[in-house]
């Protein structure tokens, strides 16, 4: 099943059904809440931690579940509701950087064939086309009934996929070839 990325924006009961109220953890500067409402379901603070590349710190990337796991395979299969948080706190990240990245990320994710899900990429990758900033939030939020809903800054930007896009997108920090490992073992509460 395919799902368009629809764009616009949303009213504010279905972001504040979306928002993450109280914080629980720092890392860095940022303030990771220790929930994460999605719709009905009540997410919790898996784990998060600090993306970095040639010694600069990227994003602090967060984990919600409804249950703490400490395997990223357990979290990559489960049709059930989570979602991973990005905070963008370097100014190096460029719409063109994350893009490119995130490609590699789903490259690595399914051992380089993305045939089945190559039109979801795409559309989750427009995202990235607006201008990126220090300050920015992404939220990845998967719901079962319909697919990764894409929030920045709190504002919806679309919903893509199903479970197997869902697969491929959190395999990108969680699967057995991570963006970073010790970020995966810091989402898994594994340090």
């Amino acid at each position: 099943m395919k799902k368009a990325l629809s764009t616009g924006f949303t009213s504010l009961p279905l972001v504040a059904a979306l928002a993450a109220p109280a914080s629980a953890l720092t890392v860095g500067d940022v303030n990771v809440p220790d929930t994460y409402s999605a719709m009905d379901t009540e997410l919790k603070l898996n784990g998060a931690g600090t993306r970095s590349k040639w010694f600069i710190n990227l994003y602090i990337g967060g984990l919600y579940v409804p249950e703490t796991v400490d395997d990223g395979d357990a979290v990559i299969n489960a049709d059930e509701p989570q979602a991973i948080t990005l905070h963008i706190i370097s100014g190096m990240i460029t719409s063109e950087h994350m893009t490119e990245a995130t490609t590699e990320g789903f490259e690595r994710a399914t051992d380089g064939d993305l045939s089945a899900i190559q039109d979801e990429v795409d559309q989750f990758l427009s995202v990235f086309e607006e201008e990126i900033k220090e300050g920015d939030v992404f939220d990845l939020v998967y719901l079962p009934s319909e697919g990764v809903r894409v929030l920045k800054n709190v504002e919806v930007r679309g919903t893509v996929g199903d479970l197997e896009f869902k697969k491929a997108l959190f395999g990108i920090w969680l699967s057995d070839k991570p963006a970073q490992e010790d970020l995966k073992e810091k989402m898994l509460g594994q340090q």
